[in-house]
């Protein structure tokens, strides 16, 4: 088994026969005590091997119960009943896994694909039942998931922690471990076969959110080669509000409020057991008032200097190719929506998306629909139900698949592993980019 070198010492990873697996990789220190509501920090060098053969706690939060009350869809049933990817919750969560072809060479330069879970950035971790690399591996692509706070510990803002701060801001601590992450990935994955200059940043919801993020910061430099927006740009709606930094203070005052605590000490004393209590309350209390979420990225002036929907329309996006698109019955759709066939918001942010990186990037984007119906129940083509098809782990999930649902998942699978080869997830023949001359879209049914 090959052993790999890296800037923070020797890693050992799984052999799994066609492809290996390096899981919870750490990169950056345990954000705990003192670090805890700070930037990511460098990790320590490895005494040692490093053996990564098991996936990392997950950040703290609120798993939803197969079994118990829900509120809309069952993702409990759906991404979180099978106890075997259920992991204990810590805030040591900052870690990465990555998927690699067994027998890669490290010169051979494969293609890059870093993926952000969603969550709303309150939930969701980088090992769900649903994420795997073995697709993608067989394909010559390198997969990486990986891990970041949520919620509170991930995105809260307050006067207490920039006051603290050499640059006077806080809140964005998610946002930063993500970069912390995409930074470790471009310095170390060519250890792995991998090549830095080929890196696709991906995601769903509200990791699609944070692509969007990344892509429109400056603190990402040149490591982002190619970006696929899932379920989640924010064009010229609200959808990622990305609030001011004093906005997002406010909302902290509010959550600090709830905890009682009088001092930064205080604060940092709550055990993550008790901090997840107070904010089921601050959240409750926010959809209540009508501000919706409230612990999200926001413009803090170091990663972002504009909201998401500024940087779109003054076109200051990052250059490169995107591939962008929906699920039919997506966040935000209407009834009227519905009796019209459309997904809505999102379909419309998307091909918002798709025309304006055409005009001022000069590169044409690919656009699609996803409106297969998923077999088992009722639900249809819901918010995520791309991702059992999009990482091929169609034999993990619940529901009665047959070969047609294989037929889709192979599909999409050598999309997604082309376009992050190439820029093109197909040969125009078969899926044409979306542009003004031709508005089209390439429908998985």
């Amino acid at each position: 088994m090959r052993t790999i070198k890296t800037k923070y010492g020797m890693i050992k990873g799984v052999d799994c026969g066609s492809y290996m697996v390096y899981r919870g990789i750490p990169y950056a220190k345990a954000p705990v005590g003192d670090l805890r509501w700070k930037a990511p920090q460098e990790p320590d060098v490895y005494t040692g091997v490093f053996h990564a053969d098991r996936f990392s706690d997950i950040a703290p939060q609120r798993i939803q119960s197969p079994d118990g009350p829900q509120m809309g869809f069952n993702y409990g049933k759906e991404f979180y009943a099978d106890k075997e990817f259920l992991r204990n919750m810590s805030e040591d969560c900052l870690y990465l896994n990555i998927w690699t072809p067994a027998d890669v060479m490290p010169d051979a330069k494969l293609p890059v694909a870093f993926y952000i879970h969603g969550g709303a950035f309150m939930g969701g971790y980088s090992s769900e039942e649903e994420f795997d690399g073995e697709s993608y591996a067989r394909k010559g692509v390198i997969l990486v998931t990986i891990a970041y706070r949520l919620g509170a510990l991930g995105f809260l803002a307050h006067p207490w922690l920039s006051e603290e701060n050499h640059d006077s801001i806080s809140g964005n601590y998610g946002i930063l471990d993500q970069i912390a992450a995409l930074k470790w990935v471009y310095e170390n994955i060519p250890s792995f076969g991998g090549n830095p200059e080929n890196i696709t940043v991906f995601g769903q919801s509200a990791g699609c959110m944070s692509t969007q993020v990344l892509i429109s910061s400056a603190l990402t430099g040149e490591m982002i080669n190619k970006a696929i927006l899932q379920s989640g740009v924010t064009c010229e709606s609200d959808f990622l509000l990305t609030p001011s930094l004093d906005e997002e203070m406010a909302y902290g005052e509010k959550f600090v409020q709830l905890t009682g605590a009088s001092s930064l000490k205080e604060l940092r004393d709550i055990p993550f057991e008790k901090l997840l209590e107070y904010q089921d309350m601050f959240i409750s209390e926010c959809f209540q008032s009508g501000i919706g979420l409230a612990l999200v990225p926001c413009i803090d002036g170091h990663i972002l200097k504009k909201s998401v929907r500024d940087i779109y329309q003054n076109g200051q996006m990052r250059k490169i190719p995107y591939m962008t698109g929906f699920v039919a019955n997506d966040i935000g759709q209407t009834q009227e929506d519905k009796e019209n066939k459309k997904a809505g918001l999102l379909e419309d942010e998307c091909k918002r998306w798709c025309l304006k990186t055409q005009e001022m990037t000069g590169i044409p984007s690919y656009l699609y629909s996803f409106v297969h119906d998923l077999p088992g129940d009722d639900s249809g083509a819901f918010h995520s139900a791309e991702l059992w098809y999009m990482f091929g782990t169609l034999g993990r999930c619940w529901r009665p698949m047959n070969n047609e649902d294989v037929k889709l998942s192979e599909k999409m699978v050598t999309y997604w592993t082309n376009f992050m080869k190439n820029g093109r997830p197909s040969d125009e023949a078969a899926w044409r980019p979306y542009i003004r001359e031709d508005e089209y879209i390439e429908v998985f049914c």
